[in-house]
């Protein structure tokens, strides 16, 4: 079991880790300590600067030699965009290092062989489960190229995303579609079927809290998003891009100049679900948030694309058998065929609950 101190470090470690944007890269914090005390913190920011490691010793502004270091991720043993970290902490004296996490792909294999070759004391696993948490869209596109895959809805008491005739607004309060916008922010890229697009015309940005706009991602079949959808017409850094197949019409290409057609095979008549997920990692896509409909959910629930799921719990019952469900999977012989959440978290936001974990068969 892991001393108490180092829980507490790692800890600060992972709450560093969450802040900056570096995808590709993977979130990375780290911490500078003297027994209980923090000297200094760092997170990686942005792919090609500098690495949490390397942010951490230069916060600490040369108070390192003899000192702790705590780093969520395995340093790395390589030279990429920037030197490799091993060769800083090696630098600047540490007498020990505390590692989270294992890195899933290291470019070269070694870092910690090479650290206590030198006689630095390395420990392995301190809040390990949160580390790997922590990276797991990572850990998933760069073993599979794909992206991390997080289904969000919103839903009632008895699993409606919308009553028959499409309506859905608003099923939760303001807290739960202000934290659906956090959601949003955090992920390279948010997508819909073009079956959301004709029925709510969403924007699919960042606007009930402050952050940044994903890239928007349509699947559409035969290009019917309409040239006047708010994802094509409004004003965002961020592109649209759209996913179709290869007999969509020509005219219709056209119509859609304003985003980025990326042509995919199908299956069934339908854009092949894993097909765009390769589309997307090929792209750098690492975290996707796909926000429905119940037929897109369905399909990347069949094709077993799925690693995360974020659902808005609203306290409210529709009693409509033909209100629109969660997914459109299809029937199952037992309860125990189904989706399940591991080691949820749960929250309460307003009068709405979020559940959201890693999903698991």
């Amino acid at each position: 079991m892991s001393a108490p101190r180092d829980v507490a470090m790692m800890q600060r470690a992972l709450e560093a880790a969450r802040q900056g944007r570096p995808s590709p890269n993977p979130h990375v914090g780290a911490v500078v300590a003297r027994e209980d005390r923090v000297v200094a913190v760092g997170h990686h920011e942005r792919a090609g600067e500098a690495h949490a490691e390397v942010a951490a010793i230069r916060n600490a502004a040369g108070d390192t030699a003899g000192a702790t270091l705590y780093c969520t991720l395995e340093p790395c043993n390589h030279f990429g965009r920037t030197p490799p970290c091993t060769d800083a902490i090696l630098e600047a004296g540490f007498a020990r290092v505390v590692i989270g996490c294992a890195d899933p792909a290291p470019h070269v294999p070694g870092a910690v062989e090479k650290l206590r070759a030198a006689g630095v004391e390395v420990e392995v696993g301190v809040c390990e489960d949160d580390a790997r948490d922590l990276i797991a869209d990572f850990s998933r596109h760069i073993s599979t190229g794909l992206p991390y895959v997080i289904l969000k809805a919103a839903v009632t008491l008895d699993g409606r995303i919308a009553t028959a005739s499409g309506d859905s607004q608003w099923i939760t309060g303001e807290p739960a579609r202000a934290e659906a916008h956090r959601l949003r922010d955090r992920a390279d890229a948010v997508l819909v079927g073009v079956e959301t697009v004709l029925a709510d015309d969403p924007s699919l940005t960042v606007r009930h809290v402050e952050g940044r706009d994903p890239i928007r991602v349509v699947l559409d079949t035969h290009l019917r998003t309409p040239p006047t959808a708010k994802l094509l017409t409004q004003r965002s850094a961020a592109p649209t891009w759209i996913l179709h197949g290869p007999d969509a019409p020509a005219e219709r290409r056209a119509a859609l100049s304003g985003a980025t057609l990326l042509e995919v095979p199908t299956a069934g008549g339908h854009v092949d679900p894993a097909a765009a997920m390769k589309a997307l990692g090929a792209r750098d896509v690492v975290r996707l948030l796909v926000e429905g409909g119940g037929r897109v959910h369905g399909a990347l629930l069949r094709a077993d694309l799925v690693q995360a799921a974020a659902v808005f719990v609203a306290p409210k019952i529709t009693g409509d058998p033909e209100a629109r469900p969660l997914a459109a999977v299809g029937p199952l012989a037992s309860i125990a065929e189904g989706w399940r959440l591991v080691r949820p978290k749960v929250r309460q936001l307003g009068d709405d609950v979020l559940f959201e974990g890693a999903l698991a068969r």
